[in-house]
């Protein structure tokens, strides 16, 4: 058996950092979302029926487009009986939007 979890975000809200405890897939399933990894030049948008992975030990920013956002993690290998993600508050960024920092 594998654990899913959903989340939805709201357009507007700050981004959050996550720390990815294990190997996950993010698929979007609604709407678009934002999504940047610590030490990837990149950034990522995703649409609905898109995904990305994560590798664990991965520090994901991930943020909400402007109709918000409904997206799954699942463990995708070396499954555990639960989904572990740390939230973190993200660093103060002087070159990141206000919007996106929470103080």
């Amino acid at each position: 058996m594998r654990e899913i979890r959903t989340f939805e975000l709201e357009h507007g809200e700050p981004a959050s950092a996550w720390r990815v405890a294990q190997p996950l897939a993010v698929n979007v399933l609604a709407g678009e979302l934002w999504l940047t990894v610590e030490g990837d030049a990149d950034d990522y948008w995703l649409a609905a029926g898109e995904s990305f992975e994560l590798k664990r030990g991965a520090v994901a920013w991930m943020s909400a487009g402007r109709d918000g956002v409904r997206l799954s993690l699942t463990v995708t290998s070396g499954a555990a009986d639960t989904v572990r993600v740390e939230r973190r508050r993200p660093p103060r960024w002087t070159w990141m939007p206000r919007w996106l920092v929470t103080v």
